[in-house]
């Protein structure tokens, strides 16, 4: 089950990427992206980065590795409040 689930979030990850301008058009510029990047199409940019974050999630979620990247990741916050 984790495999379609993950493939699907992959999908998704993938619409990001493939399909900016359809998303850039209809929910319109991040000023976010806007102003941190700072290129002619930060919100562009900021929507490809994205979706490759969630296609990374997508692929952690699909080989069943998620639990142990959030470890390593929120590992040490986890030790500090310990």
């Amino acid at each position: 089950m984790n495999i379609i689930i993950g493939l699907i979030i992959m999908a998704v990850g993938f619409a990001f990427i493939v399909k900016t301008e359809w998303f850039l058009n209809n929910f319109g510029r991040v000023s976010f992206f806007e102003q941190h990047l700072a290129t002619s199409g930060g919100t562009r940019l900021g929507y490809k980065l994205l979706g490759m974050v969630i296609m990374f999630i997508g692929l952690l979620f699909a080989i069943n590795l998620i639990g142990g990247f959030t470890s390593w990741v929120l590992g040490p916050v986890i030790r500090l409040y310990n």
